[in-house]
């Protein structure tokens, strides 16, 4: 048995695959959102039978985004990668988990996390630098704190230094070894005292 958070990490480039969210309320809301905080291009149909106006706003300022306002037929697992359950009703959540397990889908039932293959984190984002804070589904709100926390302790600046390492890395001679070992000689005095 495992113990402590056994959740692999994994960073999906929503751009390139297809979610389906099935609820248009306020957690049907709350994961569309997310889902667009970190990419605004992502592709993303939902389905509900009624649907909140704000989920319309985001249809029409993202291209990557389609509402479809009528009940769940099974056809919308066709041609999606991923899964996102945000309905008030646990027997049409199980439903369509049962379905989508049978397509292979990875599903995430909101609120629900004995039924979820994964979790939606918490996420960081400075320029390119994106950090993922995961409870293992036991405290969204302490990842949102932690999340708070880290905005304020990382400088906003934090991009351009990662930007000026990719050049660095990129006009270095040598391979995967020596590259490491360079860079590890560069970035040693970020966190040296004596040289701050």
């Amino acid at each position: 048995m495992t113990i402590g958070n056994s959740l692999f990490p994994v960073f999906l480039k929503l751009d390139q695959i297809h979610v389906l969210v099935v609820g248009g309320g306020n957690v049907g809301l709350e994961k569309l959102d997310a889902l667009l905080r970190n990419d605004h291009e992502a592709k993303v149909t939902l389905v509900a039978p009624k649907v909140k106006s704000e989920i319309y706003i985001r249809e029409e300022l993202s291209c990557g985004v389609k509402v479809k306002r009528r009940k769940f037929r099974k056809e919308d697992l066709q041609d999606v990668d991923l899964v996102i359950l945000a309905t008030n009703d646990q027997l049409l959540n199980l439903k369509i988990r049962s379905l989508a397990r049978k397509y292979r889908l990875l599903v995430n039932v909101a609120d629900t996390p004995h039924l979820c293959d994964f979790y939606l984190g918490s996420t960081l984002k400075k320029g390119d630098l994106k950090i993922g804070i995961s409870t293992n589904g036991k405290s969204p709100t302490f990842a949102k704190r932690l999340k708070e926390v880290l905005n304020e302790t990382i400088p906003d600046e934090t991009n351009a230094l990662l930007q000026n390492l990719s050049e660095i890395r990129d006009r270095l001679k040598g391979d995967f070894s020596y590259k490491v070992k360079a860079l590890n000689g560069i970035t040693k005095s970020l966190i040296d005292r004596n040289e701050i």
